[in-house]
């Protein structure tokens, strides 16, 4: 059994930055791909950056190319992600997510999620 549980969600300002965390457990962290979504109400889970097993290998979204950064710990076992110069766009309930060794960039291809932790950026 994989748990994930993401902290660092809040209420920020337009051109703030903001990391988040996630935190395995329950499995060698070193053998799974990492990587964050991101849904609002109404619209489907959306990947925003993905971080394969060893960290050799990041993906990221147009959306967010440029802003952010995935980067994993793996004696910590946690995934992290830095957002800045965020946007309002940017506002979304973002998910952490874990998959076998390889990078994937759609939401069916990982088994494991997180609960999410809300981010809000006004304007």
């Amino acid at each position: 059994q994989v748990h994930l549980i993401e902290t660092g969600g809040g209420l920020v300002q337009s051109g703030d930055s903001l990391r988040l965390s996630c935190a395995l457990s329950g499995r060698t962290f070193n053998n799974y791909a990492l990587a964050w979504f991101r849904q609002v109400p109404g619209k489907a889970r959306e990947f925003v950056a993905a971080i394969d097993w060893n960290g050799s290998n990041t993906e990221y979204a147009d959306s967010v190319k440029g802003r952010c950064a995935i980067s994993r710990d793996n004696r910590k076992k946690t995934v992290n992600l830095e957002m800045n110069n965020l946007k309002t766009e940017d506002s979304a309930l973002y998910y952490c997510a874990a998959r076998w060794l390889r990078i994937g960039k759609v939401a069916p291809e990982y088994p494991h999620w997180g609960q999410g932790t809300q981010v809000t950026v006004s304007s």
